[in-house]
Formats: C-alpha cells, structure tokens, sequence
C-alpha cells in the first residue's frame, strides 16, 4: 500500500508468553486495536519493540504476524538494525518479502564511528530495497547523531529516503531540517514527550510510546495539536487549549518513555490497563522494589484522573 509518514504510529512492543517466546495471537490483537483507535501505521522491531533480543527468525515472524494482522489497512514499517551492514540489508530485503510497506533505519548496534562510515552503512541499507525509509536519529541511545546537514545529504542522494525519526529530543533539529528541505522529508517525533513542542516546530508524525496502552489519548494529543498549528485563528487557540490541558495530564506518563527502563515501564502502564503484560527479555528485568511502586502509584493516579472522553 502507498506509504504515509504522517499521524500517530505506535512503536509497537513484543509481547511474549510466560515461557518467553513472542506472543503472536496478542501482538496481531494489540496492533488493531491501536489501528481502531486511529493510529496511522505500526512500526515493529524499534527499541520499544526489544528488537535487540530478538533472532532474526523471531524478527521475521513478527513481521509476518503484523502483516497478515493489518491487511492493508495501515502501513507496516519495520525497524532495520544489526551488527553489521550485510546483515541488517539482508533483514531489510526479507522484510520486503514479509509484506511491509517501509523501514525504519537505524545506525548499527554496538559499533559507533564517523560520519564517513556511518552514511555508507545507511546508505547500503536504504539501497537494498525499492521501500520507502525513515532514517532513525536517536544518538542518545546509539550515540550515532545524524546531524541535519548529514541528514539533507542522505535526502539528496536516496530517492526512497521519505522520513527521518527525530529523537535527539532537541526541538531546533526539526526547524533546522525543514530550513535545509523543506517539505522533501517528513519529520516524525520520536520522543513523547516533546510531541506539542514538535508539532508546533514543523513535525507532521509521531513514532509513539506510550500509545501501547493509552492509544485515544495519544491520537487525540497529535490531532488537537496539529489543529493548533494549522487551523483557522479561532479553532487553533481552542485546540491550543485542549491540547494543553490534555498535555498536563499526560506529561508525567510520557516521560517515561526517555528513560533507560522506558520498555518495563510501558509495558507495565501496558499492563495496568489490561492491554499487555509487563513481561520482558533479558538483559531486562521487570521492575521491582521503589523504582515499581513510584511507577505504579504514578499510573494509578493517572488512572485516577484520566479525562472521561478518552477513556
């Protein structure tokens, strides 16, 4: 199907059963119910998706689940990343063949170097199929920063580079993209909490967190925002205000989402709205002790306060 880089499209967990493989009939259920509730396309095998600790036959698997799950009716991008280059240009050609509509590319696993060596590998990966692709910048967590001019570079010189995945959670980077492209490159938000900040800088999409498990509130926060920004003068300033009031009830959960056990802590906001379970793979752990109970009294009083229309 056509490919959009636009709206909310989750970043979607892996489930896994009690015995520890991938839960494949509630991943195939979790992902139309965010479709239902208005997300725009799924974006598998990310780092909220644990993709690290999946093989490749796993990965695969995932992909195809998803595939058959959404028939069409959204887009299906799947997150590219390996140790070495052949292989993450191997795991983008047999997503391709799995049915997905787009890739996400990310810098390799472990190793961290120069631009030089960097553009060659991403380069090589957004080569390997006719898919369009979404550069993902994240350097906070690959330490591999993808710099706007690099970015116009790798725009410039790859036709099927369509997106880039803005998570260095520095706002100017938007702006500073859009000076150097324009409208040449959709520019998603992959931070949740700085999606009002970013919408309003020049984002048109969000690649989300949080939205595992509180999907109405997530579209609702991207529609009412987008309307602030581009809406007559009198709609724009009541979204603004809804956008904002919605804002400060969601931010503290959003937050979550930028920290180093951001997968146990929406699965666990997963699990406390009875959408998914908390389980995880190792290196990971599940929360315990304070760090478990500051995060569940944190849920519990969002729960508590949640806005009656989103619910």
């Amino acid at each position: 199907m056509s490919m959009t880089w636009t709206g909310v499209m989750p970043a979607i967990t892996t489930p896994f059963t009690a015995d520890g493989d991938v839960d494949h009939d509630f991943l195939a259920r979790h992902a139309l119910w965010m479709v239902e509730a208005g997300c725009t396309g799924i974006v598998a095998l990310g780092s909220l998706g644990e993709a690290a600790t999946l093989s490749v036959s796993e990965k695969l698997d995932v992909l195809r689940t998803l595939a058959k799950a959404l028939d069409g009716r959204v887009p299906l991008v799947a997150g590219i990343a390996a140790l070495s280059t052949d292989e993450a240009c191997g795991l983008a050609q047999s997503a391709a063949d799995a049915g997905c509509d787009g890739l996400m590319v990310l810098p390799p696993y472990v190793y961290s170097t120069d631009w030089r060596e960097m553009r060659a590998h991403v380069s090589a990966v957004v080569e390997a199929t006719a898919l369009p692709c979404m550069l993902y910048n994240n350097p906070i967590a690959y330490r591999t920063d993808f710099k706007p001019g690099q970015i116009a570079e790798l725009a410039r010189t790859h036709g099927n580079l369509a997106a880039v995945k803005e998570s260095s959670a520095d706002i100017r980077r938007i702006a500073a993209i859009r000076h150097l492209l324009g409208a040449r490159l959709a520019i998603l938000v992959g931070v949740d909490d700085v999606i009002v900040e970013g919408i309003a800088a020049g984002a048109t999409g969000w690649v989300a967190g949080l939205v595992n498990a509180m999907p109405l509130e997530s579209v609702r926060l991207f529609d009412l925002a987008t309307r602030a920004v581009s809406a007559d003068a009198s709609t724009a300033a009541q979204a603004s205000a809804a956008a904002d009031e919605l804002y400060r009830w969601f931010l503290p959960l959003l937050t979550l989402d930028t920290v180093p056990k951001f997968v146990q802590l929406i699965k666990l906001v997963q699990q406390q709205v009875g959408r998914g379970h908390e389980r995880v793979r190792g290196p990971r752990l599940v929360l315990e002790g304070a760090e478990r109970e500051a995060a569940l009294a944190l849920i519990a009083d969002k729960l508590a306060t949640r806005p009656r229309n989103e619910a």
